[in-house]
C-alpha cells in the first residue's frame, strides 16, 4: 500500500493524501512519454547548434569573477538552474548543479554539453540553498555533497518531503516549506512560492514531494526563482502577495514539443509573458544551454527569446542572456 503524505493538510488543495499536485486540479502533466520519444528518436532530435557543440560550449561559458563589489546586489549564471545571488553581503545559490550528468548513474543520462565554469570549491562560502524539486537536473547529490563538506552550516531550503534526502546526505540545517510559507535568515527573508510541474526521483514516487518557485527579499530587493514550471495564471499571485521582483530566473529551454512539455515547462514566449505579468524588473535567462532536456537544440531558445521580446514589445535589455559562469549587478 502507498505511504501516506506525511505531510497532508486537507485544508490545502495542492496536498493530497499521497502527496501533491497543481494550484490548478485540472492540469495533467505527462501524455504519451514514448511516443515522445519515438518522435524524437524519428526526427534525430534534438538537432547541434548551429555552430557545433564545441563552438557552442567556448562560446557561452566564461570563468566567473566571484571577487566583485560586495555593496550591489549581483548574481552570477554558473548553467541550468543554478544562480548564485549576492545580497547584502551573503551568498545564496539556486538549484545547485555542478556535476557532469543530470542522472542517478555516472556514466548514463543527460551530460552537459558545456562544462560547468566553476566548481563547489571556487564559490565564495555559501549561506543558503534553495532546492525547487527534486528531479536530478536539480537536485544533484554530488554538488550537495561537495557543498556541505564546504559550507556545512549552510542552511538548506526546500519544499515539503525533500528534507529527509539532505538530512541523510549530511545537511544540518534545513528548513522544509510549503508553498506561502516563509523564513527570516540574518539578512534577507525566503518565501517558498507555488509552481506548476511535478516531482519524482524513482520510478514509484512521483509527486510524493512538493515542487516549488523561491522568493528572496530585503526591505528594498526583491529575486524570484521560479524552478521548473509551466505557464498558469496562479503565477501572477507571487506578485500580488509579495511584491513585483527586482530580478527574476526564469527558465526558457527544454520546452519543445509542446504538446508533452507545455504543461511542466514554459517556452520562451511564456516566460516573456511571466516577465509582463509578474511586473519584473529585470530577468535573467535560465535551464537553457546546459542539458538537452527535451527537444529544443542548445541554442533554439535564444532564437525563440529575441523574437517573443519582440513580439511582446519587451525591450531586448529587460531579460538578460548571460554566458555560463558571468554575472551581473542589479
Amino acid at each position: 500500500m502507498p505511504r501516506r503524505n506525511p505531510h497532508y493538510d486537507p485544508a490545502r488543495p495542492h496536498h493530497t493524501p499521497l502527496g501533491f499536485r497543481n494550484p490548478d486540479p485540472e492540469v495533467r502533466i505527462g501524455g504519451d512519454f514514448w511516443r515522445w520519444r519515438r518522435e524524437r528518436r524519428a526526427a534525430n532530435l534534438p538537432k547541434e547548434p548551429e555552430d557545433g557543440y564545441l563552438s557552442f560550449a567556448q562560446r557561452w561559458r566564461v570563468t566567473p569573477d566571484f571577487a566583485l563589489d560586495a555593496a550591489r546586489p549581483t548574481a552570477w549564471w554558473l548553467g541550468h538552474a543554478t544562480v548564485l545571488l549576492r545580497i547584502n553581503g551573503m551568498h545564496v545559490i539556486t538549484d545547485p548543479h555542478l556535476t557532469h550528468r543530470a542522472s542517478p548513474l555516472p556514466f548514463l543520462g543527460p551530460e552537459r554539453k558545456v562544462p560547468a565554469p566553476a566548481g563547489v570549491p571556487q564559490l565564495p562560502r555559501i549561506d543558503a540553498v534553495l532546492i525547487s524539486h527534486n528531479h536530478y537536473d536539480h537536485l544533484d547529490a554530488g554538488t550537495v555533497r561537495q557543498l556541505l563538506h564546504s559550507n556545512p552550516r549552510t542552511v538548506f531550503y526546500a519544499p515539503l518531503g525533500i528534507g529527509d534526502w539532505l538530512r541523510s546526505r549530511g545537511a544540518r540545517h534545513v528548513e522544509e516549506l510549503d508553498w506561502w510559507e516563509r523564513r527570516d535568515q540574518p539578512g534577507f527573508e525566503v518565501h517558498c512560492v507555488p509552481a506548476q510541474h511535478w516531482s519524482a526521483r524513482g520510478l514509484f514516487d512521483r509527486n510524493r514531494t512538493l515542487w516549488c518557485g523561491w522568493v528572496v527579499s530585503t526591505g528594498n530587493f526583491r529575486f524570484y526563482f521560479s524552478g521548473d514550471t509551466g505557464y498558469t495564471p496562479y503565477l501572477q499571485d507571487i506578485s500580488d502577495r509579495l511584491g513585483a521582483p527586482d530580478l527574476a530566473a526564469l527558465p526558457i529551454g527544454a520546452y519543445e514539443p509542446r504538446w508533452f512539455m507545455r504543461a511542466q515547462h514554459v517556452s520562451p514566449d511564456e516566460a516573456v509573458r511571466l516577465h509582463r505579468e509578474l511586473a519584473v524588473r529585470q530577468s535573467l535567462a535560465i535551464h537553457w544551454g546546459t542539458f538537452e532536456l527535451a527537444d529544443d537544440s542548445l541554442d533554439q531558445p535564444l532564437t525563440a527569446l529575441k523574437r517573443s521580446l519582440l513580439e511582446q514589445d519587451v525591450h531586448e535589455q529587460a531579460f538578460w542572456v548571460l554566458k555560463q559562469g558571468a554575472h551581473s549587478f542589479v
